[in-house]
């Protein structure tokens, strides 16, 4: 039976009284799509913004943009899941939960910014149990908040620093000056063999224009998965192995400034870092397992 006759032989038991009938799964996300706006040509939405497209569909604008067409400008907008509750996103933690972590952030750091970054990163959150990927959100948010200040900073705050970030030795040089890639973003993405790796696995010239991670939160939440899904940094495993492979949150420290911190180095840091994943933890509602220190 064709969808188009599915639909009107349920219309016609709903007409005649009979019981409920549950929808096939593309019928139920296409009545969930439709409390969003349609979309409109030409007007202007934000990162984060949901529209309904003509042929029923969700999208989620992942850049700002001037009312581009979702299915022909995909770098702007992402596919997106109706059906999935009061947490459309399927993401462990919410943006109450959000909020609840990071009272005093920076305005520029959204929450519907971080969701939108996570479609390059499907893995990220959504590996194993339940408890593996709220611990896996929480260590990542830890991390985050101990490099921002609670998601406070978007840029290094120490000026000085900024010309010691150029490795001339680098075939591709530093197109975008000497003083040009300093830490920004969430995991204080720095240096410009950074940025074009980075750039070159997101599809984004970070390397010629790097300020795009100040300037747009779905960038910079994506320099931050990036790191964290593919990075082992000073260790030996990215972030994300350590929490899905049950290596422990010491191991993500480890992975993003263990030459720093761990080994007894900078104990202090690493005790800020175990509190705001103990706390973040809490939020969720879930444990923090073993080996929280390096």
């Amino acid at each position: 039976m064709s969808r188009r006759r599915i639909s009107a032989f349920v219309a016609a038991l709903v007409l005649a009284g009979a019981a409920p009938v549950l929808l096939p799964a593309s019928s139920a996300s296409a009545a969930a799509c439709s409390s969003y706006p349609s979309w409109v040509a030409g007007k202007s939405y934000v990162t984060g913004n949901i529209v309904r497209y003509t042929d029923g569909k969700a999208y989620i604008a992942e850049h700002d943009n001037p009312g581009y067409d979702p299915t022909i400008s995909t770098w702007y907008w992402e596919p997106y899941a109706c059906d999935g509750g009061t947490n459309p996103s399927g993401f462990v933690v919410s943006e109450a939960q959000f909020n609840q972590m990071f009272p005093s952030r920076n305005s520029f750091y959204t929450y519907s910014g971080l969701k939108a970054a996570m479609s390059a990163y499907p893995a990220f959150a959504n590996t194993g149990s339940d408890t593996v990927k709220k611990q896996e959100a929480a260590a990542f948010l830890a991390n985050v908040s101990h490099e921002t200040g609670g998601l406070v900073h978007i840029v290094e705050q120490n000026t000085a620093n900024y010309p010691h970030y150029c490795d001339w030795g680098q075939p591709y040089g530093c197109p975008a000056g000497q003083a040009a890639y300093y830490g920004r973003g969430p995991i204080q993405l720095s240096w410009n063999f950074s940025y074009k790796a980075a750039g070159d696995a997101l599809g984004i010239d970070l390397l010629g224009n790097p300020w795009l991670v100040q300037n747009d939160a779905a960038v910079a939440w994506k320099t931050g998965l990036w790191y964290w899904n593919t990075q082992n940094g000073p260790g030996t495993m990215t972030g994300h192995n350590a929490m899905v492979n049950g290596a422990g949150f010491g191991q993500t420290i480890r992975s993003i400034n263990g030459s720093l911190e761990c080994d007894g180095k900078n104990p202090a840091q690493v005790q800020s870092r175990v509190n705001n994943y103990q706390r973040f933890t809490q939020i969720l509602g879930t444990t923090t397992g073993n080996n929280l220190y390096c």
